[in-house]
């Protein structure tokens, strides 16, 4: 009995330091990014560098561990919003939350930078959790029409790591923030054009419709598909009657 009433205590202390020192890194970490020292942070949470390495072999380790904290917490209000009333609003909203809280947290600009370079992994269930919560937000977004059909959940992750990017350089520069965020999102709404890709990244993504972006379903003759219904091959047919129209005038006027 002694010996279980000692270990309970000891657990509980163990259980105090290592949240003690994952406060300490995260505020050290958003400070001053990935280049804080370890005995710095176990200043901060007032523990020996040894507490510091029993709970957290190595910086990398701990860093990975305050930086995943902090993407759950957009992980769980992205999933709070799911059934929203508003999809599209709450959708950019969002987008601009992430931008404005990362770009003031170092930690997450060096991860998020270094992830898009190649030289970091995050943990690979926190970044699917997130991509995840995301992805429900843009789909209900995009069936509200608020959002491009043409946009994908890979093309949003890569524009907000962009943008929180440019926003922190802004900042830095003493410039004032938000303008990156705002073009990001006026880039992401619906309007009068689509984004044209290169053949490669059609090919890769899919056949879509030549003039509304929309997914496109393989022909029946075997041929590929250009439209993905009759109304927008009718538009297309009088866009091409208008084209022959204006040239046959022009040469005659000639």
């Amino acid at each position: 009995m002694a010996t279980s009433g000692t270990s309970a205590p000891a657990r509980a202390d163990a259980r105090r330091n290592r949240a003690l020192v994952l406060q300490a890194a995260r505020t050290a970490f958003e400070e001053q990014g990935l280049g804080v020292p370890l005995g710095e942070i176990a200043r901060r949470a007032g523990v020996g560098a040894g507490t510091v390495y029993r709970h957290f072999p190595s910086k990398d380790t701990l860093f990975r561990a305050a930086v995943a904290d902090r993407v759950q917490l957009f992980t769980d209000t992205a999933r709070d919003l799911a059934d929203a009333a508003d999809p599209v609003a709450v959708f950019f909203r969002f987008l601009a939350s992430v931008v404005r809280l990362a770009s003031r947290n170092k930690a997450l600009c060096d991860a998020l930078e270094a992830a898009g370079e190649g030289g970091y992994q995050p943990s690979p269930q926190v970044e699917r959790d997130f991509a995840g919560a995301l992805g429900v937000l843009l789909a209900r977004a995009q069936e509200a029409g608020g959002v491009r059909k043409d946009i994908g959940l890979d093309d949003v992750l890569a524009l907000l790591v962009g943008c929180l990017s440019m926003e922190r350089r802004r900042v830095s520069s003493g410039a004032p923030q938000g303008r990156m965020t705002t073009l990001m999102c006026d880039g992401l709404r619906v309007g009068g054009g689509v984004t044209k890709l290169p053949r490669q990244l059609r090919d890769r993504n899919g056949t879509r419709c030549e003039v509304c972006a929309a997914p496109v379903s393989p022909a029946r003759t075997g041929r590929p598909a250009r439209f993905c219904g009759g109304a927008c091959r009718q538009k297309a047919h009088r866009a091409r009657s208008r084209t022959a129209r204006t040239r046959d005038e022009g040469g005659s006027g000639g």
